[in-house]
């Protein structure tokens, strides 16, 4: 079987699938999307089986008969938590023969090549869930399990969500303090009280992947000027400049100018009340490292590091930057 001299780039969540095929060059012959990637869920060979119609569609809109067979598959997945599971995942992708080299990582190094010029930097991502993870041209990583509370996380959309119900529960009750959070979270759904959204939470009457909707209103509360909201979202920005102070002293560039990179949904929509606050927490950890929201595509943070693999030249990735810009 002849190797094309090809990147295969797979960025997978657990809500959707992005891939693309690069040339060596950073030109994009063909991309596509598919189904969220969710092995926990569905297995890891029914998982893979999402990526395989993704990477079929891809192949096929540039012009590559049947599946690919590239120089190297960059794949950046979800659920890929643990190094076991990155070898677990790894082969499965490999067993696909996709390509003559694969290597499977966290989605969240997706999001911090995509931010960097080079593969140097921290990033933060706080979406459902919370994670961190660092890297150098070395091949040196900082990262963490980030499986929730039983790896020590605190935070993500989720988390929040968790932790604004509690306070306004016991608001309610009167076993705790009085918030805000206690009218904004039942108002949200249309609901008169706390009561009245525990018992829609806890019968199914609202889906419990709406749970994730109460984050923005606590965030809103807390802008409004709730106490009990303000030290919600205030810990939130602790919590991330930790991850980040830990991983940049782990790589030895606590005293270095270095991005830390904030991506995410939480992070990414820039709430007054919490980027800002990272940012000056963070200076008083690490004085030159600067923070940026990520913003581009974490498919093209998956193919830099493909071409990075491939010893790209460095006009390579500009193009394929200038690509997703």
């Amino acid at each position: 079987m002849g190797v094309n001299p090809l990147v295969l780039a797979i960025d997978a969540g657990n809500s959707k699938t992005d891939v693309a095929v690069v040339g060596a060059d950073g030109t994009v012959l063909g991309a596509a999307r598919g189904g969220g990637f969710q092995p926990p869920v569905v297995g890891v060979e029914a998982a893979v089986d999402v990526l395989a119609d993704a990477v079929a569609a891809a192949s096929a809109a540039a012009g590559l008969a049947g599946p690919p067979y590239v120089s190297h598959v960059s794949a950046c997945l979800a659920n890929a938590d643990l190094p076991v599971e990155e070898r677990q995942l790894a082969e499965a992708v490999r067993a696909r023969r996709w390509g003559a080299t694969t290597e499977v990582r966290n989605d969240t190094f997706a999001i911090l090549r995509a931010g960097v010029d080079e593969p140097r930097g921290i990033a933060v991502v706080c979406g459902a869930g919370i994670n961190c993870v660092g890297m150098l041209p070395d091949g040196r990583t900082a990262r963490f399990p980030a499986l929730g509370r039983i790896s020590g996380d605190w935070g993500g959309g989720s988390g929040l969500s968790e932790e604004a119900m509690w306070f306004a529960a016991r608001a309610e009750d009167g076993r705790g303090e009085p918030t805000e959070l206690a009218r904004t979270l039942p108002a949200h759904f249309g609901l008169g009280s706390v009561y009245a959204l525990i018992e829609a939470l806890h019968l199914g009457r609202i889906a419990a992947e709406r749970r994730h909707e109460l984050a923005p209103v606590l965030f809103a509360t807390g802008a409004a000027g709730d106490p009990v909201a303000r030290s919600l979202v205030r810990r939130l920005a602790e919590e991330v400049v930790a991850l980040a102070t830990v991983a940049l002293t782990r790589l030895d560039l606590l005293e270095e100018e270095v991005p830390v990179l904030l991506g995410g949904s939480v992070l990414a929509a820039g709430h007054p009340e919490l980027n800002p606050v990272i940012a000056e927490l963070l200076a008083a950890k690490a004085p030159r490292a600067y923070v940026r929201v990520v913003t581009e595509s974490p498919v093209l943070g998956a193919a830099l590091l493909g071409l990075d693999h491939v010893a790209a030249p460095a006009e390579a990735g500009a193009r394929l930057r200038a690509h997703f810009a």
